[in-house]
């Protein structure tokens, strides 16, 4: 039985409001960071950002960092999820929801695997690139 098609995006570049995620993600050391496009998936958000520290203090610091510099930029959290335990941060900015997790919290949840619809941007060596998921 074929699989149901999955809705297409074109490649998009990213808001200021995502680079300037980025750019906090990987000031503070983040590994792993990866952007999901989640237009027409959600209304929550246009992106999700995932971003991996190397422990829960590591985590909160991160998200404590993205949550300085968005501010700086005048865009107000809306809420922030999970500070305390610190292995799972999540950061909403609105258009751009932030899940700063420890590794293995990301992957037993698998984020990617529930909201990449076909395209992700997602960190390389040369920047921002988009790749496209190979079912």
């Amino acid at each position: 039985m074929p699989r149901p098609a999955r809705p297409h995006h074109t490649p998009r570049r990213q808001s200021a409001l995502e680079q300037l995620v980025v750019a906090a993600l990987d000031e503070m050391k983040a590994t792993n960071i990866r952007v999901l496009d989640v237009r027409g998936m959600t209304d929550i958000a246009d992106a999700m950002v995932v971003a991996c520290g190397n422990s829960d203090r590591h985590v909160r610091a991160i998200a404590q960092h993205v949550i300085d510099r968005a501010r700086e930029q005048r865009h107000r959290p809306m809420g922030v999820e999970g500070n305390r335990d610190g292995e799972w941060v999540l950061v909403d900015l609105q258009d751009v929801v932030v899940h700063v997790m420890l590794p293995r919290v990301r992957e037993f949840y698998g984020l990617e695997r529930l909201w990449d619809a076909g395209t992700a941007m997602h960190e390389g060596a040369g920047g921002m690139v988009h790749a496209a998921r190979h079912s």
